[in-house]
């Protein structure tokens, strides 16, 4: 992968970006070095951002949906000036591989569908103009991204108190969409109006992308946070530091199931033991209505020195048995509300979600 250039911690910088036209390159920050360490690597091919994606140099399903449809611009362009079978071919091979990168993010299938029913709707045009149409679809996937994570913090704040502590368990901030996040956008969108939150981030092993990532967001925007081990959580909402919790989702079902980062599922029983409302915010494009419950939901599985090995030092014996699935699945009976884009699903039930989410998708 090609290296890239450091900045400096007091400037929050982009998630993704692309520069220049349809032959252009992807920018990526690399969530692998957070928070030491900010630095962009820069993609030019398709197998770059395919490795991105999979060793989470990007992460979050939203980010991810977007970077593997500016992954397709990359893959596609070695046949712009072929001839359309040639192209349509190659576009079907580059979705194919992407789509083999992470299974449990349901946008990443979203877009990749959406880039592929780009070149389905021009069926007379030449390669290189459908070329330029997936980069505009690309960025407007982007684009959307961004304006979801504004509505869904707007329609979240209203859900957290003044003087709130709010208990978030891995990253659903703006490194892992396009814009400020999901979880974190409600939280942002709350201290925006005024109001005094307090924030407790699950350190999320075995990769810690709450202590690396999350804490390091909320520091950037001076929003109070403190990191606690997953296995703490349960102790802090019995001192009653926790009036909420909200975390974001890569893939939620039809009935309101929802996979998260593996540990999710914990703090939800956590919440209802101690009656502390659990929110999850999401888009849209993260409902899966395909799926009827979160029993469908694919979980990827990592591999074992994640653990035995994290971040260079053996922890556990050689040789030991692992087992690394990398999500979890909630139930709707345990979520108090869903938080989207398009208002507050509550209570969560197939009837609310499809209000919510089918009938919509199905008018736009």
């Amino acid at each position: 992968m090609s290296g890239g250039h450091t900045s400096s911690p007091s400037v929050i910088p982009r998630t993704l970006t692309w520069h220049g036209d349809a032959t252009g390159s992807l920018r990526l920050l690399d969530q692998t070095l957070l928070p030491t360490e900010c630095r962009e690597i820069v993609c030019t091919t398709v197998e770059q951002v395919w490795e991105a994606i999979k060793k989470l140099r990007v992460r979050g399903a939203p980010a991810i949906g977007v970077a593997a449809a500016y992954g397709v611009v990359i893959g596609t362009r070695t046949t712009r000036d072929a001839d359309r079978r040639a192209f349509d071919q190659r576009l079907q091979e580059v979705t194919d591989y992407l789509a083999t990168s992470r299974p449990t993010a349901v946008n990443l299938f979203w877009a990749l569908e959406r880039l592929q029913q780009v070149a389905v709707a021009m069926p007379d045009a030449l390669a290189a103009q459908v070329h330029d149409r997936l980069l505009a679809e690309a960025r407007s996937i982007e684009a959307e991204d961004r304006a979801m994570c504004a509505a869904i913090g707007r329609h979240g704040a209203e859900l957290l108190p003044d003087c709130c502590g709010v208990l978030t368990h891995c990253n659903a901030g703006g490194l892992a969409t396009a814009g400020d996040g999901t979880a974190l956008a409600v939280i942002f969108a709350a201290a925006a109006q005024g109001k005094s939150i307090q924030v407790y981030a699950d350190e999320t092993r075995p990769l810690l992308q709450g202590a690396r990532l999350t804490a390091w967001e909320l520091q950037q925007r001076n929003i109070p946070v403190t990191v606690i081990c997953d296995s703490m959580a349960g102790w802090v909402m019995k001192e009653r530091r926790v009036q909420a919790v909200i975390v974001g989702a890569d893939r939620i079902a039809a009935n309101g199931d929802t996979a998260n980062k593996i540990g999710t599922y914990s703090v939800a029983l956590l919440a209802k033991a101690h009656g502390i409302p659990f929110y999850v915010a999401a888009p849209s494009t993260t409902f899966d209505l395909s799926l009827a419950s979160g029993d469908q939901i694919p979980i990827e599985e990592r591999a074992a020195d994640e653990i035995t090995h994290s971040f260079g030092r053996q922890t556990a014996p050689t040789g030991v048995g692992v087992y690394n699935p990398a999500f979890d699945v909630t139930p709707a009976e345990y979520i108090t509300a869903l938080v989207t884009e398009r208002g507050v699903i509550r209570p969560v039930t197939r009837e609310r979600v499809w209000e919510m989410v089918g009938i919509a998708s199905e008018s736009s």
